[in-house]
């Protein structure tokens, strides 16, 4: 049985003050809106409710375009304030692939590129409903492609990765294994809560389906707008990561929480790799929520977890 929002006792106590004040708010769940109104209100929270004098400066931040699937995509560089030379790294946000963009990860993309001493690539993709799946898959893998053949353009060097949370991070986890197969060496992949199995019936997708900001109500919705009308494959690895090949992939950070419907679907895609002989630093992070990465300024313990993904990342681009 669901625990009420922010009473159950493992529960982070900033994160569940943070869960009443949105409760409080009595905002619609997202799977009751419109795509428009749940991009509306997810840049609220994400950008306008932030303190910009916060963010994490950069040498340099530059609005881009990159190759996509359909014709070109804008992307945003982050360099940081640190000596090269520097792994590059595409940053794929989440957003169960119908909302989010480069604004909404400003905070995500400067914190990686400070503490992961990377210069950060981040991706907008096209969203569903209106360009259902594969199209965010074609343009972040056109970009990707295009990525690794121009690190020195972008002010970085050979090393390359691929990031990601949530449906981002499904993203990078499709864009691994297609960069492996072109042969190209990845150096890392970053893959914070990723979607890795389309629909899988888990533990804690029962046990976290609501009240703790992501609800598997908005989960089902998400799926059925990238999905589109025609419906899609669940098996086919380019939706569901999980069932592609796993050998050889580039060592992965995996990082997931507690309290997340997706919890066990990234700690299962980490056994997976590390099964299949793939190096991993994985790290189910207590008390925390879906969407922690982005919570630091209300939570000391989801700032403790970014920063220790970001160190681990980092480790693992330097070594």
């Amino acid at each position: 049985m669901t625990e009420t929002t922010g009473t159950h006792p493992d529960l982070d106590p900033a994160t569940g003050a943070l869960l009443a004040f949105l409760a409080a708010a009595g905002t619609p769940p997202m799977s009751q809106q419109t795509p428009e109104q749940a991009r509306a209100g997810f840049r609220t929270l994400a950008v306008d409710l932030r303190d910009d004098s916060l963010l994490p400066p950069m040498a340099e931040v530059r609005d881009v375009e990159v190759p996509g699937g359909a014709g070109p995509r804008p992307a945003r560089v982050y360099r940081p304030h640190a000596e090269g030379p520097l792994p590059t790294v595409l940053f794929l946000h989440g957003g169960g692939f119908v909302i989010g963009d480069l604004d909404t990860h400003d905070l995500t993309c400067r914190t990686i590129a400070e503490h992961s001493r990377a210069v950060v690539v981040s991706l907008d993709y096209r969203l569903a409903p209106e360009h259902p799946f594969p199209a965010a898959v074609e343009d972040t893998l056109a970009a990707a492609e295009w990525l690794v053949e121009h690190t020195g353009d972008l002010g970085g060097d050979h090393r390359t990765a691929v990031a990601g949370d949530s449906a981002g991070g499904n993203l990078a986890a499709v864009t691994a294994q297609h960069l492996r197969d072109r042969g190209h060496d990845l150096t890392a992949q970053l893959l914070i809560y990723p979607v890795t199995e389309m629909g899988a019936d888990t533990d804690s997708f029962r046990d976290n389906a609501e009240g703790y900001f992501l609800d598997a109500d908005t989960m089902l919705w998400f799926g059925a707008q990238y999905a589109g009308p025609a419906g899609v494959d669940p098996s086919d690895p380019r939706l569901s990561p999980r069932h592609g090949d796993l050998a050889g992939l580039a060592p992965a950070v995996v990082v997931t929480a507690q309290f997340d419907p997706l919890r066990d679907d990234g700690d299962g895609y980490a056994r997976a790799l590390t099964d299949a002989g793939v190096r991993v630093e994985h790290r189910q992070f207590p008390g925390l929520i879906h969407g922690f990465v982005d919570m630091g300024r209300h939570s000391p313990a989801a700032d403790a977890a970014v920063l220790e993904t970001c160190r681990l990342f980092g480790d693992l681009l330097h070594r």
